[in-house]
C-alpha cells in the first residue's frame, strides 16, 4: 500500500492540493503534487512540534510544582 494509501491527512492534502492545481489552470505532475504534500505535512508537524514544546516549557502548564508545596521556614 502507497504513503497516501495508508495516511488519511497526506491522501486528503494531495487531493486539495491537485484540486487546487487544476482550478488554476495547471495539470499538476504527480511526483512534483507529492512532493509538495509531504513537504507542507512536514511543515504542520514542526510547527505543531514547536507550539507543543512551548506549551510545555510554560511555567504555569508545569504539572510538578504543587500549590501545597512549602518553602522552608527562615528564622
Amino acid at each position: 500500500m502507497c504513503l497516501l494509501c495508508d495516511d488519511e491527512k497526506a491522501y486528503k492534502a494531495y487531493m486539495d492540493f491537485l484540486d487546487a492545481m487544476e482550478r488554476k489552470g495547471k495539470v499538476a505532475d504527480p511526483n512534483e503534487a507529492i512532493d509538495a504534500v509531504l513537504d507542507q505535512l512536514e511543515a504542520l508537524d514542526a510547527a505543531r512540534a514547536k507550539e507543543k514544546k512551548a506549551r510545555l516549557d510554560d511555567p504555569a502548564n508545569d504539572k510538578t510544582l504543587s500549590p501545597f508545596f512549602c518553602s522552608p521556614i527562615n528564622k
